[in-house]
């Protein structure tokens, strides 16, 4: 392990990309959503477009607030309820225009831009091959390591099926707990968010018990 840095200066790194990455996009940092909706492209920038028509919270506010009056009767022209039809001797006001609050609450930040999450991919890329290439480590190799071999299997057909079961379940634990660990590890737990402490705490201490029944065990 002396050839790669310390714990601390990773840790280090990792705070400095994640807090720069809040700052620049006013988003939280994950890539299994980034990952998502790369493979989804086509739906995300319908999504996007639909967005864009949008951009004035005001004019949506109003246009709602518009549609809501038309449905339920009370628009400028709807016929008045007739006094005393719903058991109260005072009728409803025909002619209140709806009034729109100045107070709306604004809803939070929606997914960064696709072509941001894009280049954040792509960054991950280049940034391993990078420092592989600087250290003198990089080698194309298609087996897992000795590691693999002698704790799991030397048989490439089994080293695949197992990768990709892996993988499968990898996605579907992201899926299911709404994120993976640069979602919850580094952005949940540093905003101290209970259900991102929790998942955290679930999957290092399986990553945990896997490794030591690996080691000693197996």
């Amino acid at each position: 392990m002396s050839g790669y840095w310390p714990w601390w200066a990773g840790a280090a790194g990792l705070a400095l990309i994640t807090i720069n990455y809040a700052l620049t996009t006013d988003r939280s940092f994950g890539v299994s959503s980034a990952w998502d909706r790369v493979l989804h492209w086509r739906r995300e920038r319908r999504l996007e477009r639909m967005d864009e028509e949008f951009t004035d919270e005001h004019a949506l506010a109003e246009a709602l607030a518009a549609a809501t009056a038309e449905h339920f009767g009370t628009s400028p022209g709807a016929p008045a309820v007739p006094p005393g039809a719903y058991g109260t001797s005072q009728p409803l006001e025909a002619d209140a225009e709806p009034t729109v609050s100045e107070d709306i609450p604004v809803a939070g930040p929606g997914p960064a831009p696709l072509v941001t999450q894009a280049a954040l991919l792509v960054s991950i890329f280049l940034g391993g091959l990078i420092a592989a290439l600087t250290s003198g480590r990089f080698h194309l190799r298609f087996d897992m390591g000795p590691g693999f071999r002698d704790l799991v299997t030397a048989d490439p057909i089994t080293m695949l099926v197992l990768l990709f079961v892996g993988g499968v379940l990898v996605g579907f634990g992201t899926r299911l707990a709404g994120g993976c660990s640069s979602g919850h590890g580094l952005n949940g737990c540093g905003r101290l968010r209970p259900v991102s402490i929790v998942a955290t705490a679930v999957f290092f201490g399986t990553a945990v018990a896997v490794s030591f029944l690996l080691w000693k065990v197996i």
